[in-house]
């Protein structure tokens, strides 16, 4: 039996790359693993993401403990939106309660750049929260990534 072929997740994207690639940037951020997730940037990787700018891996390593810590039971859902060349836009939405126990559902944008290896080296991101009721929250698997018969931002109307 001959095995696939690996996919290279490198510039320049195509479709299906740029769909894989968000994909496996969900899958990560999934993890809630702050050195997991920093492994998918450059070193020297600049973020912007709302009112804060993080520059590096370990500025991303606190960053990422610091939401996870606040940001309890996360469960994230990213799509496609836009790609060329090096560069991938998508948008996103995802779930986490406070310890208060007030859930949120928070809507952003990202733009992404990568450089020629397949790392991200710049991230923007654009997000807002709104607050939601238990009973109103749509993401209901299992802690880690979103199981592929989940669906997706589109399926759920969002």
């Amino acid at each position: 039996m001959a095995s696939q072929p690996q996919i290279s997740l490198v510039p320049p994207f195509t479709r299906e790359t740029a769909v894989q690639k968000a994909r496996k940037a969900e899958d990560a951020w999934n993890s809630r693993d702050p050195q997991r997730v920093a492994l998918g940037y450059t070193v020297d990787c600049r973020w912007r993401n709302r009112s804060e700018f993080i520059n590096g891996r370990e500025e991303i390593i606190q960053f990422l403990t610091r939401k996870w810590n606040r940001e309890l039971e996360y469960r994230l859902i990213k799509e496609l939106w836009a790609f060329d060349g090096a560069r991938i836009a998508v948008r996103f939405a995802y779930e986490s309660h406070d310890d208060s126990g007030q859930w949120y559902r928070s809507y952003g944008n990202e733009n992404w750049e990568y450089n020629a290896e397949g790392i991200m080296h710049h991230r923007h991101a654009s997000i807002n929260d709104l607050p939601i009721k238990e009973s109103e929250r749509l993401f209901h698997w299992p802690l880690g990534t979103r199981p592929a018969e989940h669906p997706g931002l589109s399926d759920l109307g969002l």
